[in-house]
């Protein structure tokens, strides 16, 4: 089994096709030895979170986004606190939406409509073909605007991954 990948990036490659994670930016959130859990942080969704979570409205961005395609019914919420949680980020947590918010949230809340996950092995081997870089994730991606986030992700890296950033939509175009 590899190193923990909590608190990483995953960013699709040009190649990973499935349209669940195409261009996608997945952070994982846990890592041990049933698999990984995730979430989608690119793909916000036309729901309110007031629709869904009314008393969490007021400390949450406005709109829910989709964190995956497994149990699309559970909402993960993540903020920037010491309380809750661990994500494998400092300061970066979990938000146990059965309480009353932190006393020491220090952004609004993302809140995600479901997960992605996968078995050790699967991950690995979807690394392994070329599926997925891995990278360095910082705690405030979450907060960031979803839109060209998987660019913006990629040109923050060095060398080649750098350089993906730059690969067009459809390679036929180019």
């Amino acid at each position: 089994m590899v190193d923990s990948h909590a608190g990483r990036l995953l960013i699709a490659t040009p190649r990973l096709v499935d349209p669940n994670f195409y261009r996608s930016v997945v952070l994982i959130l846990q890592h041990d030895g049933d698999g990984y859990v995730g979430v989608i942080l690119n793909r916000e969704t036309d729901q309110l979170v007031e629709d869904h979570l009314p008393d969490w409205s007021s400390r949450s961005r406005s709109r829910v986004h989709f964190g995956g395609p497994v149990e699309p019914e559970v909402a993960i919420g993540l903020g920037l606190t010491e309380t809750g949680m661990s994500t494998g980020l400092k300061g970066l947590k979990m938000i146990d939406f059965a309480n009353t918010p932190p006393e020491d949230l220090k952004s609004d809340i993302t809140v995600y409509s479901g997960y992605s996950g996968w078995g050790n092995d699967q991950l690995e081997a979807e690394i392994a073909s070329g599926s997925w870089y891995v990278a360095e994730a910082f705690p405030r991606d979450p907060f960031e605007n979803p839109e060209d986030q998987w660019r913006r992700v990629l040109r923050r890296q060095t060398g080649f991954l750098s350089l993906v950033s730059s690969f067009p939509d459809d390679i036929h175009l180019n």
